[in-house]
């Protein structure tokens, strides 16, 4: 998820509100986390699935993408399309309220500090802000992919605390709530840095070539274009897309050792490394590194146009651009 500085139409200088100033961190933070839990929420589903298909779950180890959509609440209800969504909202507030708040200040960072410019610091930030939120809210992620990966009538645990105690008291402590923290930062760096790198370049070149075509008036100063709603969705998927396909193998090693001792094989996944060679040698590159991605490429459209949608609609309401 990412957004670019918005693009002013010629006009009148804007003068920016000393009070609006003081508190654009705190606006900017709501904005975040309400665009990250209104995405996650319209994909729970798909999460869901993902997660069980990645760890190839004893229960739906044989089924695909769509079937494991109609077997799920054939076996579990309705409701156990959202298992795990309740610690994902948990932790979604807060990550994509970092992350929108880490790119905004590292760009600026970049800038002024470095003297680096251009593209290039929409990947530096990007990636650096995806990091820092994944570091803060980590232990959080870990128990919603255990919550998530649990199949009714099979449960290890009874709910986030139930959760969060569990793992401390059994796999040793804080360590147990970091297990699979190296892939995940190592697939973070290209994740959120082609994310924020692709969305922030076509959003720049669309209102810089046609702002007519592709930009309206912001809700809160018409002197400021931004880009319409369903070319937020367009530029949204493609950045996704690009991204996913770029470290989707590191988020399968990441769940694979989040979910531990959940799996039968968890020995032979304890590293980055050894997890990466035991899921390549046991199910190959398409059924193993890539197993899932046609859902994240599903899941990506519907995410990225609400992320972008809602932020875009919050920094107005909330006076950010």
């Amino acid at each position: 998820m990412a957004t670019e500085a918005s693009v002013s139409s010629p006009g009148r200088p804007q003068i920016p509100n000393p009070a609006q100033r003081d508190y654009y961190w705190v606006r900017s933070f709501v904005a975040g986390g309400v665009a990250g839990c209104c995405a996650k929420t319209t994909i729970a589903p798909l999460d869901r699935v993902k997660i069980l298909l990645q760890a190839h779950s004893p229960h739906y180890k044989h089924l695909g993408v769509f079937a494991t959509l109609r077997a799920v609440p054939k076996k579990e209800g309705f409701l156990g399309l959202y298992k795990g969504n309740g610690a994902m909202m948990v932790r979604i507030f807060p990550y994509g309220a970092i992350q929108f708040m880490a790119f905004d200040n590292y760009k600026k960072f970049l800038s002024k500090r470095l003297g680096i410019s251009g593209h290039i610091h929409r990947l530096m930030a990007g990636s650096m802000a995806g990091m820092t939120a994944v570091i803060f809210t980590y232990p959080l992620d870990v128990v919603r992919a255990r919550l998530a990966f649990q199949v009714t009538g099979d449960h290890r645990y009874t709910g986030i605390a139930n959760a969060f105690q569990t793992i401390y008291l059994k796999e040793g402590g804080f360590k147990g709530f970091y297990r699979g923290l190296t892939p995940t930062i190592i697939g973070m760096a290209p994740y959120a840095g082609f994310s924020f790198f692709t969305f922030g370049t076509l959003k720049s070149l669309g209102l810089a070539h046609a702002p007519e075509l592709l930009g309206r008036p912001s809700l809160d100063n018409p002197d400021v274009l931004v880009l319409k709603p369903q070319v937020n969705l367009l530029c949204g998927g493609i950045a996704g897309a690009i991204a996913q396909t770029i470290s989707y193998p590191l988020d399968v090693a990441r769940r694979r050792m989040q979910l531990g001792s959940a799996l039968r094989d968890s020995e032979k996944c304890s590293t980055l490394t050894k997890t990466l060679k035991h899921v390549y040698s046991q199910y190959g590159v398409k059924k193993g590194l890539y197993r899932g991605l046609s859902l994240n490429y599903i899941r990506c459209v519907p995410s990225q146009a609400v992320a972008f949608t809602t932020y875009e609609f919050m920094k107005q309401v909330l006076h950010l651009n």
